[in-house]
């Protein structure tokens, strides 16, 4: 049966939590008083579909039905999951929220996106809400904040990993939650950095991107600087920088005038700094960017890279395709394309071989069985392009086993673009291998006879023409 989820306000955060939802095959209705409403969510939409899948490499569940209803109660029926991302009002919460608890299940999780009130505040006048705090983009990244009652946040919870996203439990409520603290002292300490001149808005953010922003996206702060202590670890990190707490380093508690002047500086700077992109030219900049970092990280199961490297184990995999098993599923992130807009050819021997990494893991020669001391190499490849695939494109890799005798394994790996066949197909010749004697051998019965079961499955296939590996 599938799931609904209502957001209730359709700006930039309501957007993403549609879109995460939506993405992640939940039926959505937004309710928005907005005319605009239904532009604005296409387009924030418009770059989820564009990004998100990049992060995976299985296929993400059929995207959700989106529809928006004109009134509160239509918009609530059925909901599991209703998302209330309205202006940080505390009287407007306070009346849409009461609404939403009269109007929802009971079991129905009412999330607030409020960065700063305390659930004790939202629900003052008798609303049952919690705080589900995200970051923005909502789509991509994975943190979620959780205030609140302990048995709904741990029900939210579920619901939230299910959807690829990682929720932080507080243990206690208070103002502005856990990052939002951190995020108000260094954008307090920024200001001061502007208005005494020491450095422009643009020289801050260098700062930080360049430097230990990058670095915090895979450690966070405690483990960092366990590391730089050394071998002697935290401890002795401590007693170096330990007394630096006392130097008069950060303006922290000292807040400047948030006056008309320093308003038109930053306001300045900012345009100075960026102003010759649009908004969308900025979210799509960014939005490549945090796809191939996190993908970066999911090879190392590193921060975010860990989540969305758990959440891909457990998507589905397409069923075998007459008796070739779909040994990969990729939408064609960005970073694989070239200045022509075309997936580069590396990558065309990238999702090939993924494919053969998949098949070896199906014939039961997978990381333990290289552990036990064998493996199979490969000896040749053979790619032939049949048409070009763009960035975004969905690309499926069936696997034909076409030789199979002694040491030898020839397989090919058919690519296909989703509704346009084929474009492309990788030949490979691998040879078993002794990892001590580094010697060609024969796979031992369990490895062959795993092979001679996909052969008898794909007997009915023809062999297929213009292979370049001659005969194994």
């Amino acid at each position: 049966m599938t799931r609904r989820a209502t957001i209730i306000g359709g700006g930039v955060i309501g957007g993403g939590w549609a879109a995460r939802f939506l993405l992640n095959g939940w039926d959505v209705s937004v309710f928005d008083p907005d005319p605009e409403a239904e532009r604005k969510i296409g387009e924030v939409l418009a770059n989820a579909r564009r990004s998100l899948p990049g992060l995976y490499d299985r296929p993400l569940p059929a995207e959700g039905q989106l529809i928006f209803p004109q009134s509160l109660a239509d918009a609530v029926r059925g909901a599991e999951w209703i998302q209330e991302s309205i202006p940080e009002r505390l009287d407007l919460k306070h009346r849409v929220l009461g609404d939403l608890s009269g109007l929802a299940g009971e079991d129905t999780v009412i999330g607030s996106s409020t960065s700063g009130f305390k659930p004790s505040e939202l629900n003052e006048n008798g609303a049952r809400a919690i705080v589900a705090h995200p970051f923005n983009p909502v789509y991509l990244l994975p943190l979620i904040e959780l205030v609140g009652d302990a048995a709904t946040c741990a029900r939210a919870s579920e619901i939230l990993r299910g959807i690829g996203m990682y929720p932080l439990t507080l243990r206690k409520e208070i103002d502005a939650h856990i990052a939002d603290r951190f995020l108000e002292a260094v954008w307090r300490e920024a200001l001061w950095l502007v208005k005494d001149g020491i450095a422009t808005t643009e020289e801050i953010d260098e700062a930080i991107r360049m430097g230990f922003g990058i670095r915090w996206a895979q450690m966070g702060l405690f483990e960092t600087y366990r590391i730089a202590g050394g071998e002697a670890g935290m401890r002795h990190f401590l007693a170096q920088f330990g007394p630096a707490l006392k130097w008069p380093w950060t303006k922290l508690m000292n807040v400047p005038d948030f006056n008309d002047d320093l308003v038109d500086l930053i306001a300045g700077q900012s345009d100075a700094q960026s102003g010759h992109r649009t908004i969308r030219e900025l979210e799509r900049l960014r939005d490549d960017n945090l796809v191939a970092m996190m993908r970066a990280l999911k090879r190392t199961e590193s921060g975010a890279g860990g989540v969305i490297h758990a959440h891909e184990a457990a998507l589905p995999r397409p069923d075998d395709v007459e008796g070739m098993p779909v040994t990969a599923a990729h939408r064609v992130p960005t970073s694989w394309t070239d200045y022509n807009g075309h997936m580069n050819e590396t990558h065309y021997l990238e999702i090939g071989s993924r494919a053969s990494d998949r098949f070896m893991e199906l014939i039961g020669a997978d990381a333990a069985y290289i552990e036990s001391g064998f493996s199979y190499f490969t000896a040749e490849n053979n790619i032939r392009y049949y048409d070009e695939v763009r960035a975004g494109e969905a690309l499926t890799v069936t696997t034909q086993v076409v030789g199979a005798e002694g040491k030898k394994l020839h397989l090919l790996q058919r690519i296909h673009a989703e509704g346009r066949g084929e474009v492309a197909t990788l030949e490979t010749l691998l040879i078993h291998v002794d990892l001590t004697t580094r010697r060609s051998v024969l796979p031992p019965p369990e490895i062959a006879g795993k092979i001679a079961g996909y052969v008898a499955a794909q007997a009915h296939l023809p062999r297929p023409e213009g292979l370049k590996i001659g005969p194994v």
